[in-house]
């Protein structure tokens, strides 16, 4: 495993950072999984600039500069011999009180503390191969998703109940737990975006900045692999409807998959004990994992 810290490498078990850590202390931060294949990183841009986006909008840091973000995690990859890695970048709030300068654009102000900036880089995960010939079954999580809550939509730190869901899933049998709102849309699952398929269309929850006028914000992150699957699908000239989607509609889908940028696209056969599309991968799901792994 290579690991990188406000521009040093070190060993795994020297990976540390401070005790008064906004991260550490209060999981103030923002962080981005990607995924490199064939020792290229896919979709980078695209993750970085949710990343900055998500610090400014949540006034995390006014403004990160991408392209240095972008070299030390193609120099991370570099460093670790791996063609096929699964990479993280961690940004947190730093150590209060130490002034900053960097990879911060702007600041100047000894009021904003430095970011904490981590990469590391380790082989791919290994998903069973039978998770996508034969799909998943996931559960509905508990929890439900605010669209008033500002941080909904971002990839925070603050992971605890997303983790908590996935794991109670796992105990019940299940590979992922479908997230709705808090009005009983659907949002996402734990770790991952949801399209359906229903007569021939692909449907998935409105996500951040794609809500209709007037309608409440989405608690929706706005996935990379999401986005590009959409375009995808649109290239193939299938329409995508972006909406509001209920569990009558998720229950009674020809399909279901999930996508993120660690498995692609995987799909789901069943919703606790409701059966999807025969039980078995649909045609649309596989189209799309196969434009995914090329």
């Amino acid at each position: 495993m290579t690991i990188w810290i406000n521009g040093k490498f070190v060993e795994p078990a020297d990976a540390r950072v401070g005790y008064f850590d906004g991260g550490f202390q209060h999981g103030i931060g923002l962080f981005e999984t990607m995924l490199a294949r064939d020792g290229a990183i896919l979709r980078l841009e695209a993750h970085l600039e949710r990343l900055t986006e998500s610090a400014r909008l949540l006034q995390l840091f006014d403004e990160l500069r991408l392209e240095p973000l972008a070299e030390a995690v193609q120099l991370c990859l570099q460093k670790s011999a791996l063609r096929d890695a699964r990479i993280r970048l961690t940004i947190t709030g730093g150590d209060l009180g130490k002034p900053f300068a960097g990879l911060h654009a702007k600041s100047g102000a000894a009021s904003v503390p430095a970011p904490t900036v981590a990469i590391h880089v380790q082989p791919p995960t290994a998903y069973p191969t039978d998770f996508f010939a034969k799909g998943v079954s996931v559960c509905v999580a508990d929890a439900r998703a605010n669209p008033f809550d500002p941080f909904a939509s971002h990839k925070t730190l603050a992971y605890w109940p997303r983790i908590q869901a996935l794991r109670a899933a796992a105990r019940a049998g299940h590979g992922e737990a479908l997230w709705f709102s808090i009005g009983n849309r659907l949002a996402s699952a734990s770790v991952s975006s949801v399209f359906l398929v229903k007569g021939g269309r692909l449907r998935t929850p409105f996500a951040r900045g794609e809500e209709l006028a007037g309608a409440p914000p989405a608690p929706v992150l706005p996935g990379c692999t999401r986005a590009a699957v959409v375009l995808w699908a649109e290239g193939a000239g299938i329409t995508v409807e972006r909406c509001d989607l209920s569990i009558d509609e998720v229950l009674g889908a020809d399909e279901i998959f999930l996508t993120n940028s660690s498995w692609g696209v995987l799909p789901v056969v069943r919703v606790e004990r409701a059966v999807i599309g025969g039980g078995v991968p649909g045609s649309m799901t596989n189209r799309l994992r196969e434009r995914w792994l090329a």
